[in-house]
């Protein structure tokens, strides 16, 4: 693969993208698709984009198809991955940040709809309905940034909370799924970070 270092960020934000569509989709996205997803006025605009990772060798596009982009080099998995736990992540009210590598692990891949860059182990129940309880770690591939209903780990404040990301024109909610809990309206005063997207879990005895 090219170097990644080689790419403007907002390509390297392109790149990332188609990877992160075909490996929860199983297909590219459209010139549409990244139009839409970058706020290009134009699918010709997302096109120079497409033809210059193409240039560069990161992607190879066939003609004439509306989802013919293509990984020049295609996603591979390791058989083992070695993952850090990096503390916790609150499922109910935000928590202080405990970071720090805890322990690492041997996991199997299979685990994950994504090759996670780290765990948290979640404390608290807000979560349940997703599937996500009190005592599982967590996996979660770092960006900064997370599509519109994505479970996330998010930093506001300061302090760190797992939950459903929600859009609000330029502003954001984070969505419990739990009906205990209260959606948190994030204010526009407040520090907010997306740290990262969840991609699956473990639970251990």
């Amino acid at each position: 693969m090219c170097s990644m270092d080689k790419l403007t960020p907002k390509r390297r934000a392109i790149f990332e993208f188609i990877r992160e569509r075909i490996a929860d989709h199983g297909q590219p996205p459209s010139l549409a698709d990244i139009a839409t997803r970058f706020g290009f006025a134009s699918r010709s605009v997302a096109r120079k984009h497409i033809t210059a990772l193409c240039q560069g060798g990161y992607i190879d596009v066939t003609p004439n198809q509306a989802r013919g982009i293509r990984l020049a080099e295609p996603l591979r998995r390791p058989e083992i991955l070695e993952v850090p736990v990096l503390g916790q992540v609150a499922a109910g009210a935000p928590i202080g940040p405990d970071l720090g590598i805890h322990e690492q692990l041997l996991l199997d891949p299979s685990l994950f709809r994504r090759t996670p860059d780290y765990l948290l182990k979640v404390r608290g129940d807000s979560m349940i309905d997703d599937g996500i309880f009190d005592g599982d770690l967590v996996g979660i591939r770092q960006q900064a940034d997370a599509r519109d209903g994505q479970i996330v780990v998010a930093r506001l404040d300061g302090e760190v909370t797992i939950k459903r990301l929600q859009r609000q024109g330029s502003g954001y909610r984070l969505l419990p799924r739990n009906p205990a809990y209260a959606p948190i309206e994030v204010r526009p005063e407040q520090a907010f970070f997306i740290e990262g997207v969840f991609c699956g879990l473990l639970r251990r005895d």
